[in-house]
């Protein structure tokens, strides 16, 4: 079973917002990337552009198995109308 819904956007905080505004929760799973994370610091100093990229664009929509096919098709049509 599915527990994350991630979708990117270059205006996360924006979408976040918004959703946030309309009584729709998300969450930024892995706000530290990998290679910057207290275990792998002997990767810090590397450039890892894809990797920052996703870091600074995931956002987690709501997903759960107890969600109705209404409430689905809410966040859907929430997401789907904000303009950024």
């Amino acid at each position: 079973m599915f527990h994350i819904f991630p979708v990117l956007c270059a205006q996360r905080e924006k979408l976040q917002q918004e959703l946030h505004q309309r009584g729709i929760e998300t969450i930024i799973h892995y706000p530290i990337p990998p290679h910057k994370q207290q275990c792998y610091s002997h990767w810090a100093q590397l450039s890892l552009p894809i990797t920052e990229r996703i870091h600074n664009e995931e956002l987690s929509l709501p997903l759960n198995p107890t969600m109705t096919d209404d409430e689905v098709q809410l966040v859907i049509s929430q997401v789907s109308d904000i303009k950024l």
